[in-house]
């Protein structure tokens, strides 16, 4: 439904806001937003731990990953064909399950946003560090101030900082996979790979590694949160979802391969800077510019979670399970303004003040958590409709609820609690 037609119906409403959100996005932008915030800085750091922990078979622990991504990618790009609205999975929920679970829905992914962005930044402030003397308190104003500004400025703007950053983070990685393309013309031991191994001891180091490697594909959900901004948003979205899954698995599987037959692999399995390590294992070059590269991926990571918790922040109050004052948005920007400022806000806030490693440990448990709502909101509508799309999925969602519980349930046993 175009803004100019919902607009007055949404004026009717005491929790709906005065404005509306400028449609500004295509496809190719929204895929941009989406890759950017899915290959962040998790990929730089994570490629060694996975490669540690599954050994040889470290790219079947990235495709099992991107399957259980995947499964819950499906469930967003049919629930916004019939609720394309920004709050995304907070909407989803609501229409689903009630007000209660939307709530725990919607301020969980504000929650995981807001806390990755604090870890990200304090993260980014100590490699400055090392290099220029600069207080710690200084850097966090800058970083978070500057990310803020463009975030409010619009969303046209925020996600061409972002496409731009993007370019950048995906063709470090693609630097990478061209040096190890002659690693690959070995099409016997690539196959080997991606072959599950026999027996459990094995197979259980592949579940184990591919739970920490789900955490590098976390962020394409937040392509939803932008559909009050996307042209033609019901056939756009879902497009969006899809093609930054696929990218992304495509991605990750190459570089793990080439790691698994990289020269020097315990170099990279011991390194700080795993994908710096890699570089220079198939290159000879120096790894400093892929570590300058990861250090601007946490950069993006940064303003892509202050765009998408604001924008959940406006969708919740849309559907009155937030507070309508977030629900207002900037008269000349057409940004949610007062979104913007309280999450940059919360952010600063943990980053001066609090110790952020455990909560950063909970944010892997969260998501999943809320994936698990996302999918259990499907069954239920699709249980409630006699026929249609969201019907025919109702069973794919209760398998993807199911699913994400039991990965929680094996991540909490396993003691495997990782950020993104």
């Amino acid at each position: 439904m175009a803004a100019s037609v919902m607009l007055p119906i949404m004026d009717t409403q005491a929790h709906i806001p005065s404005g509306h959100l400028k449609r500004a996005l295509t496809l190719p932008w929204l895929v941009f937003y989406g890759v950017g915030v899915t290959i962040g800085a998790g990929i730089f750091a994570l490629i060694g731990v996975v490669l540690a922990l599954a050994g040889d078979k470290a790219p079947l622990a990235f495709v099992l990953a991107g399957f259980i991504a995947g499964i819950t990618g499906v469930s967003y790009a049919v629930l916004i064909q019939k609720y394309p609205r920004a709050g995304g999975e907070a909407v989803f929920v609501n229409r689903g399950l009630g007000k209660i679970f939307a709530r725990l829905a919607g301020f969980g992914v504000v929650l995981t946003g807001i806390v990755s962005s604090a870890v990200i930044t304090l993260a980014f402030a100590g490699y400055i560090q090392e290099l220029l003397p600069i207080p710690k308190i200084v850097l966090v104003f800058v970083i978070i101030g500057g990310l803020s500004a463009i975030a409010w400025y619009g969303v046209r703007e925020s996600v061409i900082f972002a496409a731009a950053v993007t370019l950048l983070e995906v063709g470090t990685l693609l630097v990478v996979i061209f040096f190890g393309l002659p690693l690959l013309s070995d099409f016997g031991a690539v196959t080997q790979t991606l072959v599950p191994p026999v027996g459990w001891i094995p197979l259980s180091g592949i579940i184990s590694s591919s739970v920490l490697a789900f955490f590098a594909f976390i962020g394409f959900e937040d392509i939803v949160n932008m559909c009050e901004e996307t042209k033609r948003p019901e056939w756009t979205v879902p497009r969006a979802i899809y093609w930054t899954l696929g990218i992304t698995i495509l991605v990750y599987v190459v570089l793990a391969i080439i790691a698994v037959l990289a020269p020097d692999r315990q170099a990279i399995i011991s390194s700080t800077a795993p994908m710096a390590r890699l570089f220079e294992n198939v290159s000879g070059l120096s790894g400093k510019p892929v570590a300058v590269a990861a250090t601007i991926a946490m950069v993006n990571g940064v303003l892509v979670q202050i765009v998408m918790a604001s924008r959940v922040l406006y969708g919740m109050a849309n559907e009155g399970v937030a507070p309508e004052w977030f629900a207002k948005v900037d008269r000349q920007r057409q940004t949610p303004v007062r979104a913007t400022l309280v999450v940059a806000g919360v952010i600063l806030l943990l980053a001066l003040f609090f110790p952020l490693v455990q909560l950063a440990e909970a944010t892997s448990l969260i998501t999943l958590f809320v994936f698990a709502l996302v999918n259990l909101a499907l069954f239920a509508l699709g249980r409630a409709e006699q026929s249609g799309k969201l019907h025919r999925y109702r069973y794919w969602g209760l398998f993807g609820s199911g699913l994400c519980l039991v990965i929680a349930g094996f991540q909490m046993s396993a003691g495997l609690i990782g950020g993104h």
